[in-house]
């Protein structure tokens, strides 16, 4: 049995992709349901507007986090690489991603909620 196959730099490829795809979408996300609550709290408290601002920052933050992930494991592809050190990338990059976008949806979710009940 071949450790290297010519198919297992496909499972780092996909590993590398899924990290920059999840954590994008979560950032997406978060950022559009946090501007709607800084549109909302920018007509009823307009001293407020750039302190509201946190939340969207925040969710931007996590496509840099997944940007970083994906360029950490697009150093080791290799064309003939071993078939565990993709799989290893690919769970890598599945968890990274993953876990981006859940806490870019609870950004989103708890940007929306402050901004909607700021005093």
């Amino acid at each position: 049995m071949d450790r290297c196959p010519m198919y297992a730099s496909f499972f780092g490829a996909i590993g590398c992709a899924c990290a920059i795809v999840f954590t994008t979408f979560g950032a997406s996300y978060g950022t559009a349901k946090s501007a709607g609550a800084i549109f909302q709290s920018g007509i009823l408290r307009p001293d407020m507007l750039m302190q509201n601002t946190l939340c969207a920052i925040m969710a931007q933050i996590l496509s840099i986090y997944g940007l970083v992930a994906s360029v950490i494991m697009s150093n080791n592809i290799k064309e003939k690489m071993p078939i565990h050190t993709a799989f290893l990338q690919l769970g890598a990059g599945i968890s990274v991603g993953l876990c981006g976008m859940a806490a870019g949806f609870a950004i989103g979710i708890v940007g929306d909620a402050g901004g909607a009940f700021s005093p």
